[in-house]
């Protein structure tokens, strides 16, 4: 995969102002310049002068490439050094930590300051820990192996006798209980891992992820895969906007809703998701109703 190198400039006075500290060009050089924050983020992060980041144990494209974070390829990577930069933290100020899924959002205290992992911003989940503002926003999307009912489907109730499985906690879960409603129950697994092998091992008919997800899945992952088609966003009574995840009421969400309403601003998120989303988001559109 072709990848872009995007220049990242940070907007201390921005985030200054923000956090009601002095916006004095002088003092915003040198914060940048030091590579470990600025005064937005002073005694706001887990370790001084470092800013940890937490991802999935696997990370998977095309949200982290190899499996790597720490070298910016892939959506998410991208995204959180983009962020990091915005808040004036060098790329050697960054740690990346792993978790689970479901781990990272229970309550109680974090290893991470915060994480991204496609979390979908929704109410349940802000009981326990807190959001960022949306960096991304996608649809529900269907995959499944050739022979499998699914295929063809146009309309949810195409849909109806399908054996459906997705990974437990997630929005892609509650789409298949909530918005199609087959007959069958659908299947919860840990992970998409465990998802994509029921649908391999042909114990369940298709899977629900996110539609960068399911590309990859179709185009990678699994032989004989395709995208059967996405829902439009209208369909989900709670959209999938990804959000960063914070330890509950962290007062760094403030530094880093500043920090990405910049980069949302220049450009910057955009051309992230140009250079690594933009072959994942065609497909066509089963109709809800």
């Amino acid at each position: 995969m072709r990848k872009l190198t995007i220049s990242l400039a940070v907007t201390g006075t921005l985030l200054l102002a923000a956090c009601g500290g002095s916006s004095s060009s002088s003092d915003t050089t040198a914060a940048a310049g030091a590579g470990t924050g600025n005064e937005c983020t002073a005694g706001k992060t887990l370790t001084a002068d470092t800013l940890t980041i937490g991802t999935g144990n696997p990370a998977y494209s095309p949200w982290v490439e190899n499996d790597k974070p720490e070298s910016k390829e892939g959506f998410e990577a991208a995204v959180a050094y983009a962020v990091a930069a915005e808040l004036g933290f060098g790329d050697a100020a960054v740690k990346w930590v792993r978790t689970g899924f479901d781990e990272a959002v229970q309550p109680g205290k974090k290893n991470f300051d915060f994480n991204l992992q496609q979390f979908s911003i929704n109410d349940e989940r802000k009981k326990t820990v807190s959001f960022s503002a949306s960096y991304y926003s996608t649809n529900q999307a269907v995959v499944a192996l050739a022979g499998s009912p699914a295929i063809g489907a146009t309309t949810v109730a195409d849909l109806k006798d399908v054996k459906f499985g997705a990974q437990a906690g997630t929005t892609s879960l509650e789409f298949i209980t909530n918005v199609i409603k087959p007959t069958a129950e659908p299947f919860a697994y840990d992970d998409n891992a465990g998802a994509k092998a029921a649908l391999e091992a042909k114990q369940i008919d298709a899977i629900v992820v996110d539609l960068p997800t399911a590309f990859y899945i179709a185009a990678v992952e699994l032989t004989g895969a395709s995208v059967v088609g996405q829902f439009p966003a209208s369909a989900s009574t709670t959209p999938d906007n990804f959000g960063l995840v914070f330890d509950l009421d962290n007062p760094l969400v403030s530094c880093v809703d500043t920090a990405l309403a910049a980069l949302k601003d220049a450009g910057t998120l955009a051309a992230i998701e140009k250079t690594w989303l933009s072959d994942k988001t065609n497909a066509p559109v089963i109709a809800v109703s």
